[in-house]
């Protein structure tokens, strides 16, 4: 059944497209953190492995709700690694068992995200009126900065 929720079909096509950027700019991060999660060593293994354990946990229930609002605004998501690699604004990572190097690679794709998130907010709601969406990833931007504090702190 067509939408009828007081945005024009352009702009919410316009919205699904920037978030599926965006799912992809979350699926390159989780895998990042999958792979220092899994490659992690030092005499600090166990802090570090649990640290990155919540980091991608938390980016999982976010790919998830990212996702989710693609759907919900009517639109499908792109979900083939080949779609995510086009579509990400991050860069893999050459394989690295550097804690701190794996540390600011993090935090680089982390603020990344940022960025384009307070984009985003602007965007959806100015542009493409659509508060919903603009809600939906300013919250995201709550959850995003605190993940970067908290890789931040690991730098004095």
């Amino acid at each position: 059944m067509k939408m009828n929720i007081g945005i024009n079909d352009e702009h919410l096509r316009s919205v699904a497209t920037e978030l599926n950027i965006l799912l992809a700019d979350e699926v390159l991060l989780y895998i990042q953190t999958r792979n220092y999660h899994w490659n992690v060593e030092g005499s600090n293994f166990n802090e570090m492995h649990l640290f990155f354990e919540k980091q991608f946990t938390e980016l999982d229930d976010i790919m998830d709700g990212v996702a989710e609002r693609i759907r919900m605004i009517g639109h499908y998501t792109e979900a083939r690694l080949s779609d995510y690699l086009k579509l990400t604004h991050l860069v893999e990572q050459p394989y690295s068992n550097d804690q701190m190097l794996q540390l600011r690679n993090l935090l680089e794709s982390q603020e990344a995200v940022v960025r384009n998130l307070r984009r985003l907010i602007i965007l959806f709601s100015d542009e493409y009126k659509d508060a919903g969406s603009s809600d939906f990833v300013t919250q995201l931007l709550g959850r995003h900065e605190k993940m970067a504090w908290m890789i931040r702190a690991y730098f004095d």
